[in-house]
């Protein structure tokens, strides 16, 4: 696993790649927590290059999802392949956290979308 980061604006982005299990689980908590701790109130988890999570991924996001929300902080999700979707909509954490499909750059920010119906995208600012 390898988690790339980069900041847009007020948000950081973290791209994983490879696999977020009980192998790789404690590495990627540890170097969530240490963005959160330098200040990193937003945080988008770009999933592009994500090939599989476990059980113990799925433990990290909603501990960081509970860590980043009393402090008005936010967790959001993106770019799922078909295998990591079918184990959050398997699991619920699909309604759980905030789960996008698509992530682009804007000059106002980071745009996400998600899909409402087929074919259809909403988009939503996440520097807003």
């Amino acid at each position: 696993m390898k988690l790339n980061t980069s900041s847009e604006g007020e948000v950081t982005v973290v791209n994983i790649e490879g696999n977020l299990d009980t192998q790789t689980s404690p590495e990627a908590q540890d170097e969530l927590n240490r963005l959160m701790d330098e200040g990193s109130q937003k945080l988008l988890l770009d999933f592009a290059d994500l090939a599989y999570i476990s059980s113990s991924g799925l433990r990290v996001l909603l501990s960081v999802a509970k860590r980043l929300a009393p402090d008005e902080g936010e967790m959001r999700i993106c770019n799922l392949n078909d295998v990591v979707n079918e184990v959050f909509e398997i699991s619920g954490f699909s309604t759980i956290l905030k789960v996008f499909s698509i992530r682009l750059r804007s000059p106002r920010g980071v745009l996400i979308f998600h899909r409402t119906v087929p074919w259809r995208f909403r988009p939503t600012l996440l520097n807003s």
